[in-house]
Parts: structure tokens; sequence; C-alpha cells
């Protein structure tokens, strides 16, 4: 976890105790601390000087290296630890939301079809050996299959640890990811063979065997390390390219759009299978980590091959009596 007591700028002591409380409601403020440090830091260089509207617009600026999105994440955790702030000082400055960029429109999914994901894990296998890191393949393997058979998040699959495999069940242990939400995530048989195997070619180079180790490791300089999940993402980011993959505007597909591809892959089997999809939603929602299942409905978007299979679904259903005017000679 991070350490508090590093903030050297005017208002330190304030970040300090929002960050205190932030925790003591829950959660870890990973996010947090990160814009916060650097808010901090920019105020430190400007001789120490107090969050006001001028330091703010000055440290706004710089960020418009940002894409619109990641900046008004930033400015909006400072606006709210700004309201935390007036608590304690009515006088304290807080920023006006209605001068923070636009969010702009959410990344449209690629959705990877079967043969696209073989593609990932011939790619995944063919990477070069890597002498620092001789589990990289295998790890990019397991990345692949997790993130795309069980939907999880990259932030989950770095986090995971031996404990949290149960190989018996056939199961992870998902701690407390976002919202704060813990979940047991059933893994296919298929998978889970996988999984053992990664496990054993882990074992064979003589990484650590403790239940609190990380499950996905590298071991630079002799020395076994858990990924993290930006340094997860750099080499799944790696395959994907390796691949060729591209997206309709020319682009390589995201490795969050893997999670995408299990959910929209999910969906398709059901209507496929004739089941009743929005009675299954709240199954999917859980086994996602979603709050409700108005975040899960949002992967029925833009998906042409899900709206083809409900719409097939409808004719099939609705043909019979939708038509029956017409063999009647068109009588109402």
């Amino acid at each position: 976890m991070t350490q508090l007591g590093t903030f050297t700028s005017s208002i330190g002591p304030q970040i300090a105790r929002y960050i205190a409380f932030k925790r003591a409601l829950g959660g870890k403020a990973i996010a947090t601390v990160y814009i916060l440090r650097r808010l901090d830091r920019f105020l430190t260089s400007c001789n120490g000087g107090d969050l006001t509207r001028e330091t703010f617009a000055a440290w706004s600026k710089s960020l418009e290296h940002l894409h619109p999105s990641s900046r008004s994440h930033w400015l909006w955790a400072v606006y709210r630890f700004c309201i935390f702030r007036r608590r304690k000082d009515p006088q304290g400055f807080v920023p006006d939301p209605a001068q923070f960029p636009s969010q702009g429109p959410r990344h449209l999914p690629y959705i990877f079809s079967e043969d696209e994901i073989t593609r990932l894990l011939a790619a995944a296998d063919s990477l070069d050996p890597h002498k620092a890191s001789p589990l990289h393949r295998e790890v990019a393997r397991i990345g692949i299959i997790l993130l795309y058979t069980a939907g999880l998040r990259r932030g989950e699959l770095a986090r995971l640890t031996l404990g949290d495999y149960e190989a018996a069940e056939h199961a992870l242990f998902v701690h407390r990811s976002k919202f704060q939400k813990s979940r047991l995530v059933p893994l296919s048989s298929d998978a889970a063979r996988e999984l053992d195997r990664y496990l054993a070619a882990r074992k064979k180079l003589g990484a650590p065997s403790d239940r609190g180790t990380m499950l996905l490791v590298h071991n630079h300089g002799e020395r076994f390390r858990g990924y993290t999940g930006e340094g997860l993402g750099i080499l799944l980011r790696k395959v994907i390219r390796r691949t060729g993959i591209r997206t309709s505007q020319g682009r390589s597909p995201r490795v969050h759009d893997l999670r995408f591809t299990f959910a929209a892959h999910a969906l398709l089997r059901w209507y496929r299978a004739g089941i009743d999809v929005q009675a299954r939603l709240p199954a999917l929602a859980t086994y996602l980590g979603h709050v409700s299942i108005v975040s899960t409905e949002y992967y029925l978007t833009f998906l042409k091959a899900t709206a083809e299979a409900a719409s097939e679904r409808f004719h099939v259903h609705s043909a019979p009596w939708l038509f029956l005017s017409g063999q009647e000679g068109d009588r109402p």
C-alpha cells in the first residue's frame, strides 16, 4: 500500500487525510493517490503554493497531452478532494466542473473471432525466448486464456495469487476489485487445464510456491516478482500486434477487448441456444463483477452478431402471426 507521508506541498497534510478517509471506507484509492501525488509535486515545483484558481489552471494546462477522457478523470479526482477539503476550510478553492473537458464517446469494443483467439495463442507461443524472463511465453498464453474465457479485468489477473486458485474446484477468487466487489470465477475445464500447465512450468523454474505469491511472475535479476497491470498489458499488447489484427479504424485491439469478447460470445451462445438472455444477464453481471446489469447491458451495444441472433429469434417467434394477414389477402 502506498505510504502517505511523502506529500510536500502546503496542502500535503490535507491530501494525506483525504486518502486515509477514502481507505477507511474500504477503498485502496490507488488511482487517487497517483493523481494527487502528481498534483502535490506540481504545487511543490511552484514553491509549495496553495491550490488556487491560478495553480489549478496551470496544472490543468500541464495535462493537455492526455486524452480528454483521461484528463477529465484527473480533474474530477482533484474536484472530489477539494469538496472534502471544504469541510475544514470553507474558503478552500473548488474548481468548476463545467470547465472540465468532455469525456467523449466510449471506445467501441473490438470483438475477436474464435479464429483470431487461436491466432493470439499461436502468437504467444511464438514469442522469442527471453533470457531474463523465461516464463513470458507461458504468461502471455495463460493471460489471453484467462482474460478471454473468464472475462477478467487485466488488473484483476495481475493481482491474483497462488492462493486465489482453487484447483479442486477449478475456480479463481477475485478479491475486492472494482467497486470493492469480490467474486468466485469458475473456470472451464480447458482453462483449468491450461492454468495447471502454466503452474507446472512455473514450478519447474523454481518460482516460490507459497499461497501469497503472485500467480503471474517474471524473474528479472534472478528474483521472481509479480507482474504489474501495466507490465502485463505491455506483454499482451505485444502479442496482439504480432498477429496483425486491426480494428475498422486500423488500430490494434485493446487488451480490454478480450473481456468484451468473453461477454459477447457468452451472449451469442445464449441467443443461438434459445436461452432467455435478459433472464441470464444478472448471472453474467455477477460473473463479470458488475454492480448491476446496467453495465452488463452495454456489452449488447453495437454487437452485430448478437443483434442478428436476436432478430432471427424474433422472426422465428413472430413470423406465424405477423404474416398471417398477408396470407389471407392482406385483410386487417
